[in-house]
């Protein structure tokens, strides 16, 4: 079949690899000019590096299994780097559960209770069963109130904002569920498997076109092909079309009504520097902010887990957000926002000076956090669509998980055999 694809992120590559690889003809159109979709890289020390940080889970089968598949299982390195809180003007180690355990806020029943609801999550194996309780009210009842004020809520709060209490704990099961302490990463950056991909796809056939917005998506009856319109007036005709972008950009592209479900479910937008500084900001790999006044969610040094000499002796700090599109950290210009942030930097270290700061870079999706609410379940569109041609294979569909790498390529690798491009 002559199969198109909108979206060079993990979706569309793996979706493209197994088509090409089926003999298949492949066209896959990406409205920006590089590959990834969100974990598409730029250059620290001329080494790539994801815009927004990036690791995988020793759970993340799909994505284990696709790396050794291109060859390059041998680049995929794990590692357990260390975690830890700020919280009222102290870092504290977060790491290991005896660090949890010892939480300077907890008494010894409230790190039991901690404990235990934890412990529960990773057992319980059917996440959906919390398909209809919010995360707070769950965490509240059994985590504790203590244990939930400073942990928890600070936490869906920093990430959700006003809409914290309408968390699906279905959401929060799947975070804590199935993730692992050790944390692997590519030498050389997740780039080198979607180059990977991209250039497998190419030597066999298929094509990868960037600077391909789409405009319109169209099919006029059922034996018709679907019709691709772009921003540059360029125009495709595919036999079967895989559309991986978020809903909101499919449904109206597709010119979906007001009143499709495919519209319903909500996204915030995510803002991301990564600073290249001369030292390091914190003793940490991950430092949640459990304060309520940061504008700012995690900071994430990566060179605490990668060595900073494979960066030209850069420490990489990423600073990290998700907002709605409207809010001053998603609109204001990105040297006036490090500005406005520089000051939060220094209380999580006094010393923090800007002149640390020798290069940075900014990176801002719209729409990059679901909103997963327990209402979230039952919006989730099918990946049939009102084109009998057209199948969609996007975040929300990999629930109770929001987004990852992993779960991409597994939504591609399904989506690929619906269509028998497999």
């Amino acid at each position: 079949m002559n199969l198109g694809i909108i979206g060079a992120g993990a979706t569309g590559l793996t979706a493209a690899w197994d088509a090409v690889r089926a003999g298949h003809q492949v066209t896959i159109l990406e409205a920006a000019d590089e590959l990834g979709g969100l974990a598409a890289s730029l250059k620290v020390g001329g080494v790539p590096l994801e815009r927004y940080y990036h690791h995988i889970f020793r759970s993340d089968k799909a994505m284990i299994a696709l790396i050794e598949e291109l060859g390059l299982g041998d680049a995929l390195r794990f590692h357990k780097p260390t975690t830890g809180i700020y919280r009222r003007g102290k870092l504290i180690d977060f790491t290991t559960p005896f660090d949890m355990l010892r939480f300077p806020e907890f008494s010894p029943v409230d790190a039991v209770r901690f404990a235990g609801s934890s412990a529960l999550l990773k057992a319980v194996r059917d996440g959906e069963r919390f398909n209809d309780l919010t995360a707070l009210s769950w965490l509240r009842r059994w985590a504790g109130r203590k244990a939930t004020a400073a942990i928890w809520e600070p936490l869906l709060r920093g990430k959700f904002g006003d809409r914290a209490e309408q968390v699906s704990m279905a959401w929060l099961w799947a975070r804590i569920h199935c993730r692992t302490f050790e944390l692997g990463y590519v030498d050389g950056g997740f780039e080198r498997v979607y180059a990977a991909l991209r250039d497998g796809i190419e030597e066999r056939g298929g094509k990868v076109e960037f600077g391909k917005a789409v405009e319109s998506i169209r099919q006029d009856g059922d034996a018709a092909p679907a019709v691709v319109q772009c921003a540059d007036g360029s125009r495709y005709e595919f036999d079967q079309l895989i559309v991986t972008t978020p809903q909101p950009a499919f449904a109206k592209a597709a010119g979906l009504p007001a009143d499709d479900t495919v519209w319903k479910n909500q996204y915030l937008g995510a803002t991301c520097f990564v600073l290249e500084l001369d030292r390091s900001v914190i003793p940490y790999y991950w430092l949640n902010i459990n304060e309520p006044d940061f504008p700012f969610l995690a900071v994430v040094e990566h060179t605490k887990m990668i060595d900073p000499s494979v960066y030209g002796g850069r420490h990489v700090l990423y600073v990290g957000n998700y907002v709605e599109r409207e809010d001053w950290r998603f609109t204001t210009e990105p040297a006036d926002l490090l500005k406005a942030f520089v000051p939060y930097l220094k209380r999580i270290n006094p010393e923090f000076d800007e002149s640390w700061i020798k290069d940075w870079h900014f990176s801002k999706a719209g729409f990059a956090q679901p909103v997963v609410t327990p209402e979230y379940r039952s919006l989730i569109p099918g990946h049939d669509t009102p084109m009998s041609r057209v199948k969609l294979a996007t975040m929300a569909q990999i629930y109770p998980q929001d987004r990852g790498q992993s779960y991409s390529v597994a939504l591609a690798r399904k989506v690929t055999k619906l269509i028998g491009a497999r």
